[in-house]
């Protein structure tokens, strides 16, 4: 649960906008540390620009409004603004206070089938993060050894252990979302076209030692010494690898959305069969909804993040589904 049990939590929104034309007051968020609910609209405030005070639910607003129990209901106060209500209430109060950027209205304009929907938001993540690993091997690569422009990110050999933890953070959820979809989905691409099925596992073996390949280049560079010309040459080949896959990833998630996907919404399959397989998604990707959250939903926009929370929040395995929720808020 992390700090989620401290009796008054004060932190400010991670992902801020950046026009900087408004400060917001302080937001109080009234609810059970145990609350499924509190722990979603916590992490929607994250993505405004707002100080947030989150109070246990045994404490009220001082104008004496009922406050929130663990009925799943939590209570919202801005100044002399005081909401309580259902999470869209809620997210609709938020939207509107505070504009940018939106968060509220995603899974109620989401039709697509659920497992549709859960491989688009993955591959928006992932592509994400290869771009941002690329774009900072390209930094290194201009660079040439020399330390970076921020401070906090320490030495060279600092710098190329941050990478090496990045990229491996992300090879694990690319790894990850190709078992479940070898383990959940193409049983259902059999029934309708096994040839599609037996294309896509070929593409996963093509692109298994690319990814394996970076790794070990970015063992290499750490070895190496900073600005010396084989760690440029390998700093060359790391940038060179991670731009071939941003293009095969591409390629390759663009495939499976134009032939694949719509296979899952012709099969029509029924609210069980899709709580299922989404069960079965969260079970396959245990690193990815456990450890490994928090990196996954920085890969989204706001609105996509809480599209994907909802689907969290479908897990029949409640308290597998509060383990995921809490993990975002550590």
């Amino acid at each position: 649960m992390g700090n989620c049990c401290v009796k008054s939590e004060k932190f400010t929104a991670e992902i801020v906008p950046r026009d900087g034309a408004k400060v917001y007051p302080t937001v109080r968020l009234y609810g059970s540390p145990k609350s499924i609910l509190a722990a979603y609209i916590r992490f929607a405030l994250l993505h405004k620009s707002v100080s947030l005070d989150f109070v246990p639910s045994d404490e009220a607003p001082a104008n004496g409004f009922r406050r929130s129990e663990t009925d799943g209901h939590v209570t919202l106060q801005v100044g002399s603004e005081v909401v309580t209500g259902s999470r869209e209430t809620l997210l609709r109060f938020i939207d509107a206070r505070f504009p940018s950027p939106v968060v509220g209205g995603g899974a109620e304009e989401e039709k697509a089938p659920v497992m549709v929907t859960v491989m688009r938001l993955q591959h928006k993540s992932m592509l994400w993060h290869v771009e941002r690993v690329l774009r900072w091997a390209e930094d290194l690569v201009t660079r040439g050894g020399k330390k970076a422009v921020d401070p906090s990110v320490g030495t060279p050999r600092m710098e190329i252990r941050k990478f090496a933890t990045s990229y491996s953070a992300l090879l694990e959820v690319m790894m990850e979302h190709a078992r479940m979809e070898e383990t959940v989905l193409f049983p259902f691409f059999d029934i309708a076209d096994r040839g599609l099925t037996k294309a896509a596992k070929e593409e996963h073996a093509r692109d298994l030692p690319l990814m394996n390949g970076i790794k070990e280049i970015i063992k290499s560079v750490g070895v190496l010494d900073s600005g010396s010309p084989d760690s440029r040459e390998a700093l060359n080949n790391l940038s060179s690898r991670l731009k071939l896959l941003q293009g095969q990833s591409k390629q390759h998630f663009k495939e499976e959305e134009v032939e694949l996907l719509p296979l899952v919404e012709a099969l029509e399959l029924s609210k069980e069969q899709e709580e299922n397989a989404l069960d079965q998604c969260f079970d396959v990707m245990l690193e990815t909804h456990g450890r490994l959250l928090k990196f996954f939903l920085e890969g989204l926009q706001p609105r996509d993040a809480m599209k994907y929370l909802d689907l969290i929040s479908m897990c029949r395995n409640k308290e597998k589904m509060e383990s995921m929720l809490m993990m975002i808020l550590k």
